[in-house]
Parts: structure tokens; C-alpha cells; sequence
């Protein structure tokens, strides 16, 4: 870009401010600033620490939006800041913008906060291939090109965080493995040359900690600066539980059943006949709100449901989009 091209506007700079060593509570600092066209929200943090407070801390490395270190917040949105160009949030969000670290409650200092449960949760997924080595291999393991496609570029993600610490169920489920997590196990899972035999979807399936307490925020989708896109993972996870004939009978695997039964035998999702499906026994305590959504024509049984006009078309797309044997 020529310097002629270069175009400069004046940007308000809200700033959060912590140091677990000293403060009681988080404060934020007012830093306005001339912001040209060429910068992105990392070298606003260095003018930050070079121009006004030498003690203000973030982390950088690569500044090649590969190594996920400076990954913040801006005006709530999950961003890399050697990536992100000023002026890209100037115009989403106008002139005042707030920095802010990924977790507010996990800050150490500033932008930089504590990333243990993140690295635990990873660590807990088996991150890395199972399989038994040939210390004296005579040929490569090869791969083929459509075998690697089935990772569906899990491969590249950073490990940033920012979809972790963006996921709600995170915020107050310290079970959860989180989205990152759930992306790195795909990735083994699917990959032709791991032999972890169950252990790694199993996890995978149990309660609190497993896929199926996803709520399908896609808030994870939203915050990934690699666009790998962990809730679409994390629906393939779902389906390798049944391939895998990991699945157990509970609350979350009986809607999944329900869910396709329903859209194959209407066309559409028969809501009462899902939660009736799924809930079964703990259907009770449903019974004072499903008997108001019946008066007020939200749920019908399932002889009033208006099956689709296009059933042979959908139970051929039904069975031709289902791997998993429910």
C-alpha cells in the first residue's frame, strides 16, 4: 500500500486492565489514538505498551496468524490481533472499541490469562495418534487424498483457544472438553491410521463432559480464526458414537434416534413425539407445559401431523445421508 493510500482515523481504545498480583477487581483504561488503514489490532497493543504504559502485558509470537498466541477479544468477538485489520472493526463496530482477554475470569495480567483447563481439556481427548510404530519401517504408511479429506482440515487448527473460551457450556460446566478439544478428537478419530480401537470416542460420549452437551450455539463456528468450523466436528463426533457402537441408551442419544425416526417416517419433526421419545419415564414432569402447548396448537399427536408431500424423496435422502446404524 503507498503511503498515498494510506488513510488515518481517530479510535477510542476501552482497555481492560488486571494484575492478579495487586488488584482486588479489573478496571479499564481510555487510550485514544490515530489509527491508519495499514494496522491491525496487534500493533495497536504494541503503541499501547511502546507509547503509554510499559507495564501493560499480551502475548504475541508469529504475527503470521499461525501460532494462535495473541488471540483476545474485541467488543466481545474472538479475534487474532496479528489478523485482524483496524479498520475491518472500525467499520463493524464503529470508533470506540474494547480490548479485552479471552476470559475474563482466567486473566493473569491484562490480555494474558491462565490457559490450564484449555491445555487439560486438550491433553484429555488423546491428542495424537495411537498405533504401533516400526522403529525400522521399509516403506511409508501412505495416506490416500480421500482419506485425508475425511479430516476435514481438523488438522489446522491453532489451538488459539478462542472457540473454547467463546463456548457457554465451558463457562459453567468445568467438564466439558470444549470445542477445541472436541475439533483435535475428530481429528485422530478420523484419520485411518489411528488405532485407539474406542477409548477416544468413548470419552467422547459420556455425560458432562461429552459432545452431548453441545447446546449448538454455534458460537464456536463464529469465534475460530481458522474457519475450521468445531461444530460441524463435534456433529460427526455424533455420528462416529453410533458407527462405533459406543452409543448408550440415555436422554441425548434416544433424541438423536427420535430425530431421525421422526423426519422419516413425516418429513417433518414431530416436537411432542421427540421429547415423549426421549424423555420417556422423565416425561411427567413435562406434562403441565406440553398440555398448554397443546391447547394452544404447538404440539399435535401424531395422527394430526401433516406428513411432507415429498416423502419418497426424503426417506431415499434419509437413507442415502445415514452412516450410523441407530
Amino acid at each position: 500500500m503507498s503511503t498515498s493510500t494510506i488513510t488515518t482515523q481517530k479510535v477510542t481504545f476501552k482497555v481492560f486492565r488486571f494484575n492478579a498480583d495487586e488488584d482486588y477487581l479489573p478496571y479499564y483504561e481510555n487510550y485514544e489514538m490515530e489509527v491508519t488503514s495499514e494496522e491491525v489490532v496487534l500493533d495497536i497493543l504494541n503503541r499501547i505498551k511502546w507509547d503509554h504504559d510499559g507495564s501493560f502485558s499480551y502475548r504475541r509470537s508469529c504475527r503470521h496468524g499461525i501460532c494462535g498466541t495473541c488471540a483476545i477479544k474485541v467488543n466481545g468477538k474472538s479475534t487474532l490481533a496479528c489478523k485482524e485489520s483496524m479498520n475491518g472493526l472500525v467499520a463493524l463496530f464503529g470508533n470506540e472499541l474494547t480490548l479485552e482477554p479471552l476470559s475474563i475470569k482466567r486473566a493473569i495480567k491484562d490480555m494474558i490469562i491462565d490457559k490450564g483447563d484449555f491445555w487439560e481439556k486438550h491433553e484429555a481427548v488423546t491428542p495424537y495418534l495411537v498405533t504401533d510404530v516400526n522403529e525400522a519401517p521399509t516403506h511409508e504408511n501412505l495416506v490416500s487424498p480421500a482419506e485425508a479429506n475425511t479430516l476435514d482440515e481438523a488438522d489446522l487448527c491453532i489451538q488459539c483457544g478462542a472457540c473454547h473460551y467463546a463456548c457457554p457450556v465451558v463457562a459453567i460446566n468445568e467438564d466439558f472438553f470444549g470445542p477445541a478439544a472436541f475439533a483435535a478428537a475428530y481429528r485422530f478419530e478420523a484419520d485411518v491410521r489411528d488405532e485407539d480401537g474406542t477409548d477416544r470416542i468413548s470419552a467422547m460420549n459420556e455425560s458432562a463432559q461429552g459432545v452431548w452437551d453441545c447446546v449448538k450455539c454455534f458460537e464456536c463456528q463464529e469465534a475460530c480464526p481458522k474457519e475450521i468450523n468445531p461444530i460441524e466436528k463435534i456433529g460427526k463426533l455424533h455420528n462416529m458414537i453410533f458407527q462405533k457402537d459406543v452409543a448408550v441408551s440415555n436422554v441425548a442419544t434416544r433424541h438423536a434416534v427420535g430425530f431421525h425416526h421422526s423426519i422419516k417416517r413425516f418429513g417433518v419433526l414431530d416436537e411432542g413425539g421427540l421429547v415423549l421419545y426421549s424423555e420417556m419415564a422423565g416425561i411427567v414432569k413435562h406434562i403441565p407445559v406440553a398440555a398448554r402447548m397443546f391447547v394452544k396448537g404447538k404440539i399435535v399427536p401424531p395422527w394430526g401431523i401433516t406428513k411432507s408431500d415429498n416423502m419418497d424423496e426424503i426417506k431415499k435422502l434419509v437413507a442415502s445421508s445415514t452412516t450410523a446404524k441407530f
